[in-house]
């Protein structure tokens, strides 16, 4: 059982340097930290469980296609009996059924069939009673996410059917307002050191809960699926090792609607994604504040591919929940970019939420058209430096990035206390930049990077 207690702590590293100023000369030939090489490891490490060739029907447990019989019983009943049965294929076929929670099981694949959709109940009811989740970075006890799992091993959500979490402004979307009172009553319990157990929220609440998660499982496929609609995040492993997802289609455009989220995850490998969302489209994270001191689990080790990432604001993001911190991050031949597309890389953070960001690469990307920066880090952002804690950003490197259009090269901000360091860009170019870019405490290095047909080598030429 994967939990908290024995989940791999790794620390942040050494210490930045007290000041750098925006300079740069060129980049060296040799590449710090793991490299590109790291990459296979996390391939080989990063295997979808396998599962019995044994199915189990939801109708034959009483599941009716009519979208307007719960079904959830029948599911539960489906999912318990191939758990127990030593796992397989839980098999949902061609029709639309109405479900409030899903609970998973170990061995057990969820198998959403062609022409088959699983159409989630709007009512808050039917994801009671409260379940360990995360909300925003910190743990609490809340509604059921709609699929959900905790503690289990080889589990998976597989097939071309749809999931279809139902939510528009009539319904879930329209929390966002409300949220805030309980958002800020969660940080304060996370800040007091309320245990978990008693940070109750859901009925009468307003925190919207994922469309899937997992709760520190090992072993975790989400493949095919096409997902609707979704209240809140997507997919979001927690403290979740061998993650895979991959050919999955995400079309849901509501707030906060961020497409992949590993947090406190370790060898996640996702590819072969097409990502549409109301919010982030790949954001990794790792707990916020007071909480991701507690937990101290960073994301790391992930693999990301043959992804297409439209919409809507960071296509990679880091953050903004980051204070456990975040490793080695590689992206490769992706294509980005769309007019309603504002960041390629985001990295979010403050001294209120700190972390590390280290050892990120991307290369090989196409970016077709963004709305604001090609690249934002912003230590500045949101609360500011008015906090505690004293992020880093370190090694990160973008090689073979191609640009159409975008508004700025860069906003990047560190702080003097703690630079950005070992910035490098490697064979970019990017053909139509509209407007200088903003540039400090950072340290940048240049090869063969060409902004509006001009070959930069000097950080002033961009600002």
């Amino acid at each position: 059982m994967l939990t908290r207690k024995n989940f791999l702590k790794l620390t942040a590293g050494t210490t930045l340097a007290s000041s750098l100023v925006p300079t740069v000369a060129q980049a060296s030939p040799l590449d710090p930290g793991p490299g590109w090489g790291q990459a296979g490891e996390i391939l080989r490490k990063t295997i979808p469980p396998r599962f019995r060739a044994r199915d189990f029907s939801i109708t034959t447990f009483g599941a009716v296609a009519d979208g307007a019989t719960l079904a959830t019983d029948a599911i539960a009943k489906a999912i318990d009996a191939c758990h127990r049965a030593g796992g397989g294929r839980v098999v949902v076929p061609a029709g639309t059924f109405l479900t409030g929670a899903i609970h998973l099981k170990s061995n057990v694949n969820l198998h959403v069939s062609d022409g088959a959709t699983l159409l989630f109940s709007t009512d808050p009811a039917q994801y009671l009673p409260v379940v360990l989740t995360r909300f925003e970075g910190q743990e609490c006890m809340n509604y059921s996410p709609l699929i959900y799992a905790r503690d289990c091993e080889n589990i998976a959500v597989t097939g071309t059917g749809t999931l279809d979490g139902g939510a528009t402004w009539d319904n879930w979307w329209s929390w966002v307002t409300p949220s805030g009172p309980d958002a800020q009553a969660l940080q304060q319990m996370a800040a007091d050191g309320v245990p978990v157990a008693d940070r109750v929220f859901g009925d009468g609440h307003h925190l919207r809960a994922a469309f899937i998660e997992t709760q520190s499982c090992r072993n975790v496929l989400i493949e095919g699926v096409t997902i609707l609609r979704s209240p809140f995040w997507e997919v979001h492993p927690v403290l979740s090792r061998n993650i895979t997802v991959r050919g999955v289609n995400i079309d849901s455009r509501g707030p906060n609607n961020d497409g992949v989220n590993p947090e406190s995850s370790q060898y996640v490998h996702i590819h072969d994604c097409t990502l549409n969302c109301g919010d982030d489209c790949i954001a990794i994270k790792s707990g916020k504040g007071a909480d991701g001191l507690r937990i101290n689990v960073p994301s790391e080790n992930i693999l990301i591919e043959n992804c297409t990432l439209n919409i809507r604001y960071g296509a990679i993001t880091i953050g903004s929940e980051m204070t456990g911190g975040v490793r080695n991050v590689f992206v490769r031949n992706c294509t980005i970019g769309s007019p309603n597309l504002y960041f390629g890389l985001y990295i979010k953070t403050n001294s209120v939420r700190g972390g590390f960001a280290e050892n990120i690469y991307l290369r090989d990307l196409d970016i077709s058209n963004l709305t604001k920066e090609v690249v934002s880090c912003n230590f500045y952002r949101s609360e500011g430096d008015v906090g505690p804690l004293t992020p880093r950003v370190r090694n990160v490197e973008l090689r073979n990035v191609n640009v159409g259009h975008a508004r700025n090269a860069f906003s990047i901000f560190g702080y003097p206390r703690s630079p950005i360091q070992d910035f490098r860009l490697i064979d970019c170019t990017y053909a139509s930049i509209d407007a200088a870019s903003s540039i400090q405490d950072t340290e940048l290095t240049f090869q063969n990077f060409h902004v509006n047909g001009q070959l930069i080598t000097d950080p002033a030429q961009l600002t």
